[in-house]
């Protein structure tokens, strides 16, 4: 598939996102920008990374190395919680710009919501809002926001959110966050969306990646069960964000508009949900976030 051709979802301010990008969440500083290039050359054009992944310099390398123009790749961070308020997100945005190399960004998060100092968040978000407001990113958002959190945060605010990045796979589908993001014209972004996290279940755990109803559904198509779970999401309108350092895997997470799935594999898949989360409850305070500030430029 030639790059033009990557669908692509329309954010609620008319910015059109591609449907999948390259994830490099854990991916270490070295193997950043080969992970990033390998992608860009198989055809990806959106990259997701953040302050807190202590990547964002390598990614910016990997871009720039790959030859394709600035404006024909979609770069999206995050602001982590230790630069939360007005003045200190303005300054975490030129870091980010910094070892980015960029002066624009086209999609900027708040990475935590951090209930325990929600006015911190709204004051940060505000600043998102200024910076799209002045043109320096095109489009501004969350993660990891539940909807008892959205229920008081959106009041807060001006910008309704683009986005809401959430751990979302089919051990985990978060369907009442989903619903409650559509309603507020939010896309819902899945970060784990293979579900990668479930390995740290536990050893006795089952992992998506060997689920016998998505592999069977897999066998159906021709297709491994990271495919099929791409298509899942893809088809219920979420955009998703595989990662991986390994180039084979990278091009086969990327293989998945040649198929499509049935409204009974999807509610097959839909019907996995176990309803366990990998990651940290946002719902819960997280002070041990604060203990992890971003370095400078």
């Amino acid at each position: 598939m030639t790059p033009s051709a990557i669908p692509h979802f329309t954010l609620n301010n008319g910015v059109k996102i591609p449907v999948i990008g390259l994830g490099v969440f854990q991916t270490p500083p070295a193997e950043t920008t080969a992970a990033v290039l390998a992608a860009l050359e198989t055809g990806y054009r959106h990259i997701d990374t953040a302050a807190a992944y202590g990547n964002e310099r390598e990614v910016g390398e990997g871009i720039r190395r790959s030859g394709i123009a600035r404006d024909e790749i979609f770069i999206e961070t995050k602001i982590w919680v230790t630069d939360y308020g007005f003045d200190e997100t303005l300054r975490a945005f030129d870091t980010s710009s910094a070892k980015l190399g960029v002066d624009t960004i086209d999609l900027l998060l708040l990475h935590q919501p951090m209930v325990g100092m929600l006015d911190k968040t709204v004051a940060a978000y505000r600043a998102l809002e200024k910076l799209l407001a002045d043109g320096r990113v095109r489009a501004i958002g969350i993660s990891n926001f539940t909807p008892t959190i959205l229920t008081r945060f959106l009041p807060q605010i001006t910008v309704t959110p683009a986005v809401n990045q959430i751990e979302l796979h089919p051990y985990f589908a978060q369907v009442a966050n989903v619903k409650a993001n559509h309603d507020a014209r939010i896309l819902t972004q899945a970060w784990s969306p293979i579900g990668g996290i479930t390995h740290y279940y536990g050893s006795a755990a089952t992992s998506t990646f060997t689920d016998t109803t998505i592999a069977a559904i897999g066998q159906q198509h021709g297709k491994t069960p990271a495919q099929v779970m791409l298509r899942w999401h893809i088809q219920q309108g979420r955009q998703v964000i595989p990662k991986s350092t390994k180039a084979a895997r990278i091009a086969e997470n990327f293989d998945v508009f040649d198929f499509e799935l049935s409204g009974a594999e999807l509610a097959a898949i839909d019907a996995l949900d176990k309803g366990v989360r990998g990651g940290p409850d946002p719902d819960q305070p997280q002070p041990g976030f604060l203990k992890y500030p971003i370095p400078g430029a």
